[in-house]
């Protein structure tokens, strides 16, 4: 199968990026041509504001590369990843121009959403959701603590919204959780046009041995993680296990500066992605604390490949991945003598530690294997490529 995979990176790539790239790589390993068609949002720093704010609601640069690509070479499906900012969606009506059906994975909420996190003043926002203007949003400022940004992004959402964009020229939208799907619904998408596909590990990384007697964090270091929720947890647990932190954000400063007061946690940076999965997997347990909904949570999965349990906010996509007292715990996002009070809870329970850990690791060859996620795909795009047939 022929597959044209649009994204748009970030400047700092993250979980987005890395899925993305996986999903290719998988792609072309299982013998598919996977051509691509790329920005970054280096790119941004070239164009002044409204010229990004019009290439933002339509490119006619993308329209233009698509068409042309897909006249020259012929593709099975277009699969859109990201297409904010520099995209825009303009890439489906090129695709449909040219008979083309259209995949989309939403890998955030930027559809219903500004800042496409329903994260505000550190709590869960969902001021626009359903609103035909999101002016919550653009009074907030919630895209880049910028009216005027926040405005250009909420005209794009609006007017193709207005436009039906989304349902004639999507033909699939993929989310990674049913609890995203719901949101999504709840936004206003059709519900027979949206299916649930997660996100797998690839290669597989192999089972760890949980024999390090630390805990672990791995991801960006910022208000929406929860590292405010880890860090006052910390300081109020009854066992001390050291608490070893990888990633890297704004709240940096504030990790450094804890660990000079709290000899127990230790920030390694950031690390090769090799050295993270080891980490997984001779640590004792995972620490998921994020207090936004995510779209999924890849690095739980990751955990679950070590047979390492995760100890999960009850929020969100992450919630649903995370069986409680299965596959780990949860806890009352955002209450830092919860999160402490589970940590005790799981150190005072070596042989329901090591039950959790056959239990990641069963979770994980289940449902997020490379294997189970290519059949997945694959049905996903011949079912578009029926539907188009029809047309």
């Amino acid at each position: 199968m022929k597959i044209l995979s649009v994204h748009n990176k970030y400047k700092v790539r993250g979980g987005e990026d890395e899925s993305s790239a996986a999903e290719n790589h998988l792609l072309s390993e299982k013998g598919h041509t996977v051509s691509l068609y790329e920005k970054s949002n280096h790119d941004i720093a070239h164009l002044n504001p409204i010229r990004l704010a019009g290439r933002t609601i339509w490119s006619q640069t993308t329209y233009n590369d698509i068409c042309e690509l897909l006249e020259h070479t012929s593709h099975d499906v277009v699969h859109v990843q990201n297409f904010f900012p520099l995209i825009s969606p303009s890439v489906y009506y090129a695709a449909q121009a040219n008979k083309v059906p259209v995949v989309q994975t939403l890998r955030n909420y930027r559809l219903l959403c500004p800042n496409a996190l329903f994260f505000r003043q550190g709590k869960v926002c969902e001021d626009c959701l359903g609103k035909p203007i999101p002016y919550p949003g653009i009074l907030h400022g919630c895209y880049r603590n910028d009216r005027a940004a926040t405005a250009a992004t909420a005209a794009m959402s609006v007017i193709h919204t207005t436009l039906n964009t989304w349902q004639n020229q999507v033909d699939l939208f993929i989310t990674l959780t049913q609890f995203a799907r719901k949101k999504f619904i709840e936004g206003g998408l059709p519900p027979e046009k949206i299916v649930v596909k997660p996100n797998f590990v690839h290669p597989d990384p192999g089972l760890g041995s949980g024999q390090g007697e630390y805990a672990l964090y791995v991801g960006r270091l910022s208000v929406e993680k929860g590292l405010d929720t880890l860090l006052s947890a910390w300081k109020l647990l009854r066992s001390p296990v050291p608490l070893k932190i990888v990633g890297d954000g704004p709240l940096a400063d504030q990790v450094a500066e804890v660990t000079t007061r709290l000899p127990n946690i230790e920030w390694l940076g950031r690390r090769p992605m090799a050295e993270v999965h080891n980490l997984m997997g001779e640590a004792q347990f995972l620490v998921f604390p994020s207090k936004w909904y995510e779209t999924f949570g890849r690095v739980a999965v990751e955990a679950f490949a070590k047979g390492t349990p995760v100890l999960a906010a009850d929020l969100g996509a992450i919630a649903e991945l995370v069986e409680n007292e299965r596959t780990g715990l949860r806890f009352c996002p955002g209450n830092a003598v919860d999160l402490a009070d589970k940590v005790d809870y799981l150190l005072a329970q070596p042989k329901r530690l090591e039950e959790m850990r056959r239990s990641a690791r069963a979770e994980f060859e289940s449902c997020y294997t490379a294997d189970l996620n290519h059949q997945q795909l694959i049905q996903i795009y011949e079912h578009v490529r029926m539907l188009s047939s029809l047309r």
